[in-house]
């Protein structure tokens, strides 16, 4: 029964509800032997489904010519400790592409896990803009937001702001 409603779910989530990505493509890693946490996860989302049924999805561009990506982590979320990635693309109201996953490896922090996200999405993010601009649309700029303090520093300083923690950051990636 789980496993029936988590993709009847994912099907809703890849025609029309991009909304509920992340939390179904975390749930369908759970469908082998959920537990009492995940039933109480589905019916959030159906819960959640249910009451925004009337909701339309609104796309629309602004004029600054900016792509905007929202990149973020959930350390150590599955079973086998490994850590989700998700991401949300955007051109000004609406989420063009929503994308989430599972890591393909374990991290040791969240700071590692969220490096690993934006490691994982940085061809995504390459290909959206290249593919913009064979449109014939002007890109200026391509802005990740990201939410990790520690990442976010690691990202602007470099190695001036790691310490003992971060050193196997260089053997990794």
């Amino acid at each position: 029964v789980f496993h029936t409603y988590v993709m009847k779910a994912m099907f809703l989530s890849k025609r029309g509800r991009p909304d509920i990505n992340p939390a179904i493509v975390f749930l369908s890693s759970r469908v082998k032997d959920p537990n009492e946490g995940d039933w109480k996860k589905l019916l959030r989302v159906l819960n959640f489904l249910k009451t925004t049924r009337d909701d339309v999805l609104t796309l629309e561009a602004d004029d600054e010519q900016t792509l905007t990506w929202y990149v973020d982590a959930a350390f150590a979320v599955h079973h086998d400790m490994k850590s989700q990635t998700g991401a949300v693309f955007t051109l000004g109201k609406g989420a063009l592409i929503s994308d989430s996953n599972k890591q393909k490896t374990n991290a040791r922090s969240s700071t590692e896990a969220e490096l690993n996200g934006v490691d994982d999405k940085i061809s995504k993010i390459l290909w959206t803009k290249r593919f913009i601009e064979k449109q014939g649309f002007k890109v200026k700029l391509t802005v990740i937001y990201q939410d990790n303090t520690s990442t976010i520093k690691l990202a602007s300083n470099g190695k001036a702001s790691s310490g003992k923690r971060t050193r196997h950051f260089d053997i990794k990636l």
